[in-house]
């Protein structure tokens, strides 16, 4: 008998993307609420990126998500972005709307503090002051999440300090800069350290930083997920401080594009955590 639930279409817009494992996941997600979708790879170079996003409405895609470099170039191609996407300068979810209008969000920040509370449900962000190391995209999404979670300091470092004085004037108070040279310095009150480079991915060097002045209560977070215990994390682990990798970002970000899609709040089970942890 042939279906008659209506089928729709998604996707992840970047370049490259050959690495992304949102199809696997997108695709666990279809199967388990019986959706009848597609979650497809749009490999799209810089230069086509405005004709792609044109083709979204045309194809009749539901949306997709953006991912690096196509995070701020596809701003000006929306018809609507939500505030906190553009007080981060960033999208990583477009939705089709039913009139043809394209909506641009961030879930990044959503997706780290979603996986933060799954692991460790009584964290208290407003609890002490917090350390961000990087600058990049993840790390001014972390930056204003923990800024509208009541973070009370967060302390920001990146080797290129202007990039985190960018940060720190876009979003306000909370957020103080300090030279890279004095990491590690100012760990001995943190409630939260976060790495937000890719320092201790697969291919990078670790996370250049000495935990030695760091509380044993302070938890510890990497945005990396591959490998899924980081050299940071490891050396977390050791001195017995409780920590969170970065695959619990890419499982609960896809939460609610999933949702906006598909209609459907979708949940991250130990299954899908496995199915994921097979592919890295």
């Amino acid at each position: 008998m042939t279906s008659q639930r209506p089928f729709k279409a998604a996707g992840v817009i970047g370049w490259p993307v050959a690495q992304s494992r949102s199809p696997k996941l997108h695709g666990y997600w279809f199967e388990r609420y019986n959706v009848n979708g597609a979650y497809i790879l749009l490999p799209v170079q810089p230069d086509k990126v405005a004709d792609a996003i044109k083709g979204l409405v045309a194809l009749g895609f539901a949306g997709c998500n953006v991912t690096i470099p196509h995070k701020q170039a596809v701003i000006p191609l929306l018809d609507h972005v939500d505030p906190l996407a553009k007080r981060m300068g960033a999208v990583n979810l477009i939705v089709v709307g039913e009139d043809g209008k394209l909506s641009g969000f961030n879930k990044d920040g959503y997706g780290w503090f979603a996986s933060i509370c799954e692991a460790k449900p009584d964290f208290d962000v407003k609890k002490g002051p917090a350390v961000v190391m990087g600058a990049g995209g993840a790390a001014r999404a972390i930056v204003f999440t923990l800024a509208d979670e009541g973070a009370p300091e967060i302390r920001l470092f990146n080797r290129h300090q202007d990039r985190a004085e960018k940060i720190a004037a876009d979003c306000g108070k909370p957020v103080k800069v300090y030279p890279w040279e004095k990491r590690g310095e100012l760990f001995g009150d943190a409630n939260l350290l976060v790495n937000c480079t890719n320092q201790g991915m697969y291919g990078q060097p670790p996370l250049d930083i000495c935990l030695d002045r760091l509380p044993a209560s302070t938890y510890v977070s990497d945005v990396i997920y591959n490998p899924l215990d980081t050299p940071l994390i490891k050396a977390a682990k050791a001195r017995g401080n409780p920590t969170v990798g970065g695959l619990g970002m890419l499982l609960h970000q896809a939460r609610p594009a999933f949702k906006a899609w598909f209609g459907i709040d979708p949940e991250v089970t130990p299954e899908l955590r496995k199915i994921i942890e097979a592919t890295l």
